[in-house]
């Protein structure tokens, strides 16, 4: 992807590649006070409701008239997907009473009650607020979903719901052994966003190699159009692109390395050569200026309205930026440009996974009904109306028959397909959220990319971040099994 430094590659031949499936969502950043207060409830709550009895319709044994609390976070899906469920749970078990909320502030408001004992049932855990999910697990405040991915399929009792689900959902649920703590409800493709109609309109194509991408950015800067914006508040959108960007130079066991904290993982040459890469957009004016003062939503309205061509971003896009697309906007995804022919991984290579985590606490009252609201989402029905609705794919393993897919969802489809086994699973953001979020994102790229550091002492710097978080005793580590 870039300059002469960038190519400067030598060292990284090929090698076979392992043959793996997606794996990760969005997190966001908590604050410490998080990480030590929801660590203490998991205790003082009222007692569980009584389990109901199991039967071929209620395999979960679910309680028909124990009430039931969902709380969802009102982001870029919005909520109707989630109410639209509830009223299929309302319908299937008409005595219980069903207190539905929405929040963009699911931690403040829910880490008292986490402290108390008394959590919803059932917690869509997104947003800028969202609480830290190594730290849920670790302390031990989620219940195991286990239950629910053996339970039968709505649409198909003869297959478990596990068997529905997309490659990699499970697994990324799965911290730790064998037990299952967070249900991904949404299918995330994350990559390098575009106007079509913006690359027609300069007689381009999406490039596939970097020197082809900085010759599109000079072509557009003599044009008055930026290269690139990101969210420049929120720099951990810039992993987006730049981690599988970074496993299509030198593998995905370089995204491994860094995952498990190893020593020395950040100096890998294919770090520096994509470091190298995106600063290189800085050094040539190439970003629209004022981007690291802009949050996600400013970044997308700038993009939209055609000052700058590229965003890494993920497929939740189409929906939150609806308002202000055009309609002949034509929106696209992009696999990293490569970096040059000695890249280990072929074009196409790209980051998509499991996004919305939605996570039952332990010390909720009614966790059956939890699970049973959760394999009602799982239902064709629902995850076609969910994909109707917002623009975006499920977890579930197609439920697209039918459907007048958009021009961005036609995209992120067209680009799987494209990947094939090459779709790669960061871990960072389930594992250690304030590392990934705080250190890497903000103190990191988002200094990087602003020009305030050289890609040698942000590689330095994150590293140091790295390895304290490795010595950090308070917290959970996890490794790549």
């Amino acid at each position: 992807m870039g300059s002469t430094s960038a190519h400067n590659n030598e060292g990284l031949g090929r090698r076979d590649l392992i043959k793996r499936s997606a794996a990760l969502g969005l997190i966001a950043v908590p604050t410490m006070s998080f990480l030590s207060a929801c660590a203490s409830g998991d205790s003082g709550g009222d007692e569980k409701v009584d389990k109901g009895k199991k039967t071929e319709k209620n395999p979960l044994g679910v309680n028909e008239g124990a009430p039931l609390e969902i709380v969802i976070f009102d982001g870029g899906f919005g909520t109707k997907y989630a109410e639209d469920a509830k009223a299929v749970y309302e319908k299937t078990y008409p005595k219980a009473k069903i207190k539905f909320s929405s929040t963009q502030k699911i931690r403040s408001q829910l880490q008292p009650r986490f402290n108390g004992g008394t959590p919803p049932d059932l917690i869509d855990n997104s947003g800028a607020e969202q609480m830290d999910m190594g730290v849920l697990v670790g302390k031990k405040q989620l219940t195991d979903l286990t239950p629910l991915l053996d339970s039968p399929s709505i649409d198909d009792p003869s297959r478990k719901v596990r068997d529905t689900l997309r490659p990699g959902i499970v697994e990324m649920g799965q911290f730790d052994g064998d037990p299952v703590w967070i249900m991904y409800y949404a299918y995330t493709v994350y990559g390098v966003w575009y106007s079509e109609t913006a690359l027609e309109k300069l007689d381009a194509t999406y490039p596939e190699n970097w020197d082809d991408m900085l010759a599109l950015c000079a072509k557009a800067k003599k044009k008055g159009v930026a290269g690139w914006t990101y969210a420049g508040k929120h720099p951990y959108y810039l992993p987006f692109s730049l981690y599988p960007f970074i496993a299509k130079i030198g593998g995905r066991e370089v995204l491994d390395k860094i995952d498990n904290l190893e020593p020395n993982a950040w100096s890998d040459p294919a770090v520096k050569a994509a470091f190298e890469a995106y600063y290189e957009l800085f050094k040539k004016g190439y970003i629209l200026k004022g981007t690291p003062g802009i949050d996600h939503i400013q970044s997308q309205t700038a993009w939209t309205q055609g000052k700058a061509l590229f965003i890494p971003n993920g497929s939740w896009v189409e929906n939150e930026a609806a308002k202000t697309m055009p309609a002949d906007f034509k929106l696209a995804v992009g696999a990293p440009s490569g970096l040059d022919s000695s890249d280990k991984m072929p074009f196409g290579t790209i980051w998509a996974s499991g996004g919305e985590p939605f996570i039952v606490p332990k010390s909720a009252k009614n966790p059956d009904g939890g699970m049973e609201q959760l394999r009602i989402m799982l239902s064709e029905a629902s995850s076609k109306n969910f994909t109707q609705s917002v623009k975006s794919l499920t977890a579930l393993n197609g439920g697209t028959d039918g459907i007048e897919l958009t021009p961005g969802l036609r995209s992120a489809t067209a680009a799987l397909e494209k990947a094939g086994d090459n779709v790669v699973n960061p871990r960072l953001q389930d594992w250690y959220v304030k590392l990934q979020k705080e250190q890497i994102g903000v103190a990191g790229l988002g200094e990087m990319m602003a020009g305030r550091a050289t890609p040698a002492e942000t590689i330095k710097k994150i590293q140091g971040f790295a390895d304290a978080a490795a010595k950090d005793q308070s917290i959970k580590h996890y490794k790549h099994q």
